[in-house]
């Protein structure tokens, strides 16, 4: 994780004077774990690239609607931000990486009383919310975040994974598209596939598809661009693309139950047996209980 703003400030002042300074406001380990993060370059200076991202879905493969977790992502803006707001902010979202969600919500309601119409912080704690089941709080935060920063591409990109995770797609493509609006949006790959990952879990094939390709115009290989666009082309019957797009996919990444499957459908329709059977038994073996073994177990006695 990054430390934040806070640590772009420390410059030339010393470890010493630095030490003390954070002393005052963060407890031992806290300030441990920050100068463990400088000194290994684990960190990343908020000014140059408000980028944390850590995805709230159990699996990008499974699930429909992904979230960012990031603070503001204005370069602009920032200079607006108290830094100790920031700070708090950056180690909240630490907290919550950890699954510390105690000590993240502490740190997060200190970064607004400092500064109450931080985007950062408020989208954060949105996200906080919703993780604890707290709906219309989250969706309270989520949507003062993006009225408080509208620069803020994603603040508006967390609350339109929000919103589809809570069934409202077409409210959530307006807050994606809104990211997408900002010129200095440093990852619009991700409000592009989220567009796009809503709308195909909501039987949207075509229009998903565009969002995707200009994903994967961005940024050939992201996995999970890659690997909707590989379902896509088994449902349109283009085996011979979607065959392609799976094996850029396995470049990088590794097989889930969705990708064993997938294989299985498209070389069973190129009428390679021996490509399907491998797909086959390995899904068989490693994910014994998945939906997609069931499926194909199905296929199988048919």
């Amino acid at each position: 994780m990054h430390a934040g703003s806070a640590i772009a400030h420390l410059g030339s002042s010393g470890i010493a004077v630095s030490f003390k300074y954070f002393s005052n406001l963060l407890t031992y380990h806290e300030v441990v774990a920050l100068y463990s993060c400088i000194f290994t370059r684990k960190v990343n200076n908020i000014m140059s690239r408000a980028s944390l991202i850590c995805t709230l879905l159990a699996s990008v493969f499974l699930g429909g609607c992904n979230s960012a977790l990031v603070v503001t992502d204005n370069p602009i803006e920032e200079h607006k931000v108290d830094k100790i707001a920031a700070l708090n902010t950056d180690l909240g979202i630490g907290y919550m990486r950890e699954g510390k969600y105690q000590l993240a919500y502490k740190r997060l309601k200190k970064a607004l009383e400092i500064q109450p119409n931080y985007s950062g912080a408020l989208n954060a704690i949105g996200l906080l919310y919703e993780r604890l089941g707290k709906y219309k709080l989250a969706e309270s935060h989520l949507r003062r975040a993006v009225r408080s920063n509208s620069s803020d591409s994603a603040a508006f990109n967390n609350f339109g994974g929000f919103l589809c995770r809570q069934g409202r797609v077409e409210e959530a493509l307006v807050n994606f598209k809104s990211a997408l609006q900002n010129p200095l949006y440093q990852a619009p790959e991700v409000a592009l596939t989220n567009a796009g990952l809503s709308l195909l879990h909501n039987d949207r094939p075509d229009e998903a598809e565009k969002f995707f390709r200009e994903t994967l115009a961005r940024n050939p290989r992201l996995p999970t661009a890659l690997v909707a666009m590989t379902d896509i082309s088994v449902t349109k019957s283009r085996d011979p693309a979607a065959r392609g797009y799976l094996q850029r996919y396995l470049e990088m990444g590794k097989h889930t139950p969705r990708t064993l499957w997938l294989g299985v459908r498209i070389e069973r329709e190129l009428g390679d047996k021996n490509a399907a059977s491998s797909y086959a038994m390995l899904l068989k073996a490693n994910y014994p209980d998945a939906p997609e073994t069931r499926e194909l177990l199905a296929s199988e006695a048919r």
